[in-house]
């Protein structure tokens, strides 16, 4: 069996977790999501593994439909906001390494107070956005 061995930097090449559990890299461009929709059959069943650095709040809301995401600080300092049917729930992230469980069909956006970084590990498939979403799920 060949072997391909690379290392990547993941601000520039994020990792598709496919459903048989191997890894593809991809290039970040601006088509990027699009891309992985039609590369990756509307990312039925795979995971993107990404990084993004934020210096000041998200201008919307998104959740995940297939499954539950995971939003890591790898730096700064910020915070999720998700939107539940009992109300909107803060949870800081302060330290490095600090995660939240995003859980499947919740509204989430983030709040930022200095500039961060996040690692995600995303179930994109038929992910949504919305500037003012309603309800929590």
């Amino acid at each position: 069996m060949k072997v391909s061995v690379a290392s990547n930097q993941i601000a520039d090449v994020f990792a598709v977790l496919k459903p048989d559990l191997g890894v593809q890299p991809v290039k970040v461009t601006p088509s990027l999501y699009q891309d992985l929709d039609r590369n990756f059959c509307g990312f039925h069943q795979h995971v993107l593994i990404s990084m993004h650095e934020f210096a000041s709040d998200w201008s919307t809301w998104e959740r995940h439909p297939a499954g539950d995401e995971v939003v890591m600080l790898l730096s700064g300092k910020g915070a999720l906001v998700l939107r539940t049917d009992g109300g909107d729930a803060t949870l800081e992230l302060a330290e490095p390494g600090a995660y939240v469980v995003v859980p499947r069909g919740i509204w989430h956006t983030a709040r930022v107070s200095e500039p961060t970084r996040m690692l995600f590990i995303t179930p994109g498939e038929n992910t949504e956005n919305s500037e003012e979403p309603q309800g929590g799920v």
